[in-house]
């Protein structure tokens, strides 16, 4: 011990070494702890010299080293660096303090057991840390690219411990990690692996046939050196203990499952895990608890191959500590099942003698499989196989001929034949099993582990599962069963891609008790009516994401997406490596700068994290410690972080499948921008749908839309509503056409429009804006004065289109003749008294009905639907239920946005009327026909972007779809007004509707009323047929 005149006495506890601990320093005769309230590598710096231990290379708190005891001496240690004792370093006094143990600082020095590390001879370069990449060392002034020949894994543990990263995780060659520049180290190292530097191993002689950069070897190093299990009656089962970086301490069970405890089973050759016992049953331990969460699949060799995160991980408490019981070393007739997706099947092996062997059979069933399946612990058999050629095995036989009754304990139970008792190997099958413990699910093609499409894996085969009911409660036995919290969404119409394969279930409807997808009601096992574009998919609470807000490219406030809402990152306890490593996840680089001059005031929403520590051996911004998730961790803005990034991203649209902005976690304002202009408030106006980017049609643009969408920016007023890719073509779908907006509207969302999914419209027609709060000088000149009328070309129309008109002009024929013959029959009939003559003057009303009507009626009405189903909102037209006959096509709304491959989509995506939409499948209502004085602005023919989830109330009695002139390309007045019937005339047709037949005779000429009601069914019946 280093003692310093006037210094106070100082040591490092539980860090396996007197240069590595929990620091402790005594004042009045006691011993205590150092709270790590700003304790920084300042401060640890200070400490190492004082103990004669060289530099600091880590300075962790939170009780990194476990929780001390007695009093908290020492608190918000602010040292130069400079000082020669730690009692010599600014701080409160001695005592003063407001911390727990828990907080308690720690420091690791470069000096370990009394021998100083002697940098600047091995590198790994390439990887994503220091701790892992392409193996250089350095000869004279330069450094070698080291060949993989030359290289093995003893030599990679020497690499490992000399650069203090732990041990050697894996040694992969040809070139993993890139290609290096310069010469090649030409001899091989022969280290013995005890070695404690590389330059320490002998050396081969120079190696004749020389070695190309496309052979260079790498090392990734893990700080996990080792594990164990304690307290338990064997040494397969017990208290989980990792070793971190030479440290002992207990694994928190925080997110401790049985895939991570398979892992550790098999590492410590104590097969498989049987159970994971809670509630401290194996006690507790003495050293440090690491917080630390693995995110294993089952499959991986060592649990430092799994995915770990300990962000905003909580304090754990002595009763959530890891444990497992496992099963035990291999015995003498172990089984194993290898070559399948999970322990739980695949290809059977027997172990006899030591030696692994093939199991052979001709007549295979589910009798054996189940007796392989008890004996395994995988639940009961759901296939017996025989494998595919190539998947079949060429070792050594160790059984074939089996026949088992099914109630066997083992497969050596059974009546057996041993190969030697056979002819030659081969001439029967190999055997496999498919166990019902062998059931899996998983979230694939989302941005991150807890955020995806929903596969399951059965029968040995991954598959979807269908949106059809798909709602939050099934989204949160999918979260809870891969350790990711509660469900923030639940998301159908293929969000994350579609998949391939079977799709296993369908009609999912959990209750939210159950321990496991298929454990929830649901069809049949690959029974469904779906395809993959409705595969379903979830967003987990524990889903994260990084952004930089309020700023531009790869510069501003750094921002964490948590619990399904986005919150600041407060700069506390902030390194330059914690920014490097936020850069590196943003694709901004690997270094970066904190900006300190921020304004005060009040944090506005959630500011997630606080106190982000990343070392030099996290690869990865989710592997830092911090403090624990807290919505409130700070409340000034000056505490919040922000960054500039030393590189910059290219502006690409985001994949299909990113998360925000979506309608659950993101506003209004991330769901709009405006591309291509010198600021934010000018360009080619972008909108977030169905998970990308898209662009808004010019048709009908004006300064209305334009107010609009400059209002949803944040930009002030418009100056203009360019047309005509006035800031350039965008790319991707076009969600939206003839947006027509009051002006009043918060977002376009809000506004009437059209499904940009016709094919009308090109990207040479996006519509663009410039708002007043940027430079009228930032928006290029545009190409076409914006006020003039469009012209529609023949070179953008498109088949429906075509149909449209030709269509119309028929029914504008039959409509002509018709109208000659009811003035012919009011000629013949003037001065009758028959029973339909009250009605004329409804038939010139109808008649008289004009676009000045519509016009006006557009702007009253509030219906909407979905943001989640903007593409599936129009039906194509089709004939109603009551026009139903023998010839009639299947009432199944075909839907524009569709998988053009397809066709049509289930009729589950579009509720019927009067049903309650599933909750978190972008629902929506059924457009309605409006009341007296709605209009077109709410038929079916468009809607808003708003969702509108009837919350269980059922529709009203008659909503159905119905056409407007909107939806089928021409106007009908005659058709629209008996849509929307005045409220005089809708007791007049229900007078006449209860008369008897008033069919003319033959020769009479037709009344006009009934040639009214006809031409207009019949005008509907030609519009719905395709």
């Amino acid at each position: 011990m280093l003692l310093f005149e006037g210094a106070a006495e100082l040591r490092l506890e539980d860090g396996g070494g007197r240069c590595a601990g929990r620091v402790e320093v005594k004042h009045q005769g006691q011993w205590g702890t150092v709270c790590g309230d700003d304790w920084d590598m300042k401060d640890a710096a200070v400490v190492c010299k004082q103990l004669g231990c060289g530099s600091a290379v880590t300075a962790p708190k939170y009780g990194h080293f476990g929780p001390g005891s007695g009093p908290i001496w020492m608190d918000e240690v602010d040292c130069r660096g400079n000082e020669s004792a730690l009692s010599d370093c600014t701080h409160p006094g001695w005592g003063e303090e407001d911390c727990d143990h828990d907080e308690d600082a720690g420091v690791t020095c470069s000096e370990l057991e009394g021998s100083l590390v002697a940098p600047g001879f091995v590198q790994l370069v390439g990887g994503d840390s220091p701790c892992s990449g392409r193996v250089e060392v350095r000869d004279g002034n330069q450094w070698k690219t080291v060949c993989d020949s030359d290289f093995g894994p003893k030599a990679a543990k020497v690499v490992c411990r000399e650069l203090q990263c732990g041990t050697a995780l894996s040694v992969p060659g040809a070139a993993r990690f890139g290609e290096g520049v310069g010469p090649m180290w030409d001899r091989e190292l022969q280290c013995a692996g005890n070695e404690s530097l590389l330059i320490s191993c002998p050396r081969g002689s120079r190696r004749d046939q020389p070695c190309t950069h496309a052979n260079a070897v790498g090392v990734t190093c893990t700080q996990y050196t080792g594990f164990r299990l304690v307290n338990g009656s064997t040494a397969c089962e017990g208290r989980v203990e990792v070793q971190v970086l030479g440290t002992w301490g207990t694994l928190c069970a925080s997110r401790w499952d049985l895939l991570d405890a398979h892992v550790l089973c098999r590492h410590l050759d104590c097969g498989f895990a049987e159970s994971i016992p809670r509630g401290g049953h194996f006690g507790s331990g003495t050293g440090p608890v690491w917080r630390d969460s693995f995110h294993c699949e089952g499959t991986e060799a060592h649990l430092g191959q799994c995915p770990v995160t300990a962000l905003g991980a909580s304090p754990c408490s002595p009763e959530n500590h890891a444990a497992v019981i496992c099963s035990g070393p291999a015995g003498s007739t172990a089984l194993r099942l290898v070559g399948g997706g999970s322990r739980c099947d695949g290809r059977v092996e027997i172990l006899q003698r030591g030696t692994w062997g093939r199991v052979l059979d001709d007549e295979w069933d589910v009798r054996e499989a189940s007796v392989v399946c008890r004996q395994l612990r995988c639940r009961e058999a759901e296939k017996a196989y025989n494998p595919a050629k190539p998947q079949r095995g060429t070792g050594p036989v160790g059984l074939r001929g089996v026949r088992c009754a099914g109630h066997e304990a083992e497969l050596s139970l059974c009546n057996t034949s041993l190969p030697e008792s056979a002819a030659a190997a081969g001439i029967a099958e190999d055997v496999g099993v498919v166990c019902a413990g062998s059931r899996q699910v998983r979230l694939v093609k989302g941005p991150g582990r807890c955020a995806g499409r929903v596969e399951i894996y059965y029968q040995g085969s991954w598959g979807t599962v269908c949106d059809d009911g798909w709602d939050l409660s099934d989204a949160a036995i999918v979260c809870q069963q891969l350790g990711c919290g509660g469900a923030v969404e639940a998301v159908g119409s293929a969000r994350f891609g579609e998949g391939s394969g079977q799709i296993w279930l369908d009609g999912v409807n959990c209750s939210g008790a159950e321990a496991a997808l298929w454990d929830c009601p649901a069809g049949s096992w690959g029974q469904h009516d779906c395809a993959h574009k409705e595969d379903a998919g979830v967003v987990c609470s524990d889903f994260m994401a990084l952004r930089l807000g309020n700023g531009s490219n790869c510069s501003g406030r750094l921002q964490v997406f948590y619990n399904g809402t986005w919150g600041s990152v407060c700069s506390n306890s902030m390194t330059l490596q914690t920014v490097s490593l936020a850069c590196k996840e943003l694709g901004c680089g690997d270094a970066g700068t904190l900006e300190t001059r921020l304004p005060s005031g009040r944090v506005s929403g959630h500011a997630w994290l606080d106190r982000v520590e990343c070392g030099e051996r996290n690869s990865s911004f989710w592997q830092c410690p911090s403090a624990p998730w807290d919505p409130r961790s700070c409340d000034d803005l000056r505490e919040e972080t922000h960054i500039t990034c030393s590189g910059r991203r290219p502006e690409t649209a985001p994949a299909v499948g990113t998360v925000c902005p979506n309608s659950t976690s993101c506003t209004d304002r991330e769901k709009i921008r405006a591309v291509g202009g010198e600021s934010g408030c000018s360009g080619r106006v972008e909108v977030w749908h169905r998970g990308s980017w898209g662009t808004v049609c010019d048709d009908s643009w004006d300064m209305q839309d334009a107010e609009v969408a400059c209002r949803q920016l944040g930009c002030g007023p418009a100056v203009s509503a360019l047309d005509e890719a006035a800031f350039g073509e965008g790319t991707g779908p076009i969600w939206l056409e003839q947006v027509e907006c009051r002006g009043s509207e918060p977002s376009l969302q809000a506004c009437w429009a059209r499904p940009g999914d016709s094919g009308a419209c090109r990207h040479k027609e996006d519509a663009a804006v410039q708002c007043s709060a940027a430079p009228r000088t930032a928006a290029p000149t545009p190409r076409a004065d914006p006020s003039r009328d469009r012209p529609t070309g023949s070179g953008r129309l498109s088949l429906p289109v075509i149909i449209c008109i030709v269509l119309g002009a028929l029914l504008c024929l039959l409509l002509a003749l018709l109208a000659g013959q009811v003035r012919s029959a009011r000629a013949g009939r003037a001065g009758s008294g028959r029973a339909w003559e009250p009605f004329p003057d409804a038939v010139y009303e109808e008649i008289a009905y004009g676009p000045a009507w519509e016009k006006q009626a557009r702007f009253s009405g509030s219906g909407s639907y979905s943001e989640g189903s903007l593409a599936k909102l129009q039906p194509y037209p089709a004939d109603s239920k009551e026009e139903e006959g023998p010839g009639s096509a299947p009432d199944v709304p075909v839907l524009p946005g569709s998988d053009p491959a397809d066709g049509y989509d289930d009729a589950r995506e579009v509720s019927a009327p009067g049903e309650d939409p599933a909750p978190g499948q972008g629902a929506w209502e059924m457009p309605r026909a409006p009341e007296e004085g709605a209009g077109p602005r709410d038929a079916p023919g468009g809607a808003n972007l708003r969702s509108q989830r009837s919350a269980g109330a059922p529709a009203a009695e008659g909503d159905a779809w119905s056409l407007s002139p909107e939806s089928t390309g021409y106007d009908d007045a005659e058709e629209v007004s008996l849509a929307h019937p005045p409220e005089h005339r809708k007791a007049a047709t229900a007078e006449l509707s209860a008369q008897p037949s008033l069919s003319p005779a033959p020769g009479e000429p037709i009344p006009a009323v009934q040639l009214g009601a006809a031409g207009s069914e019949e005008g509907t019946l030609q519009l719905g047929e395709p």
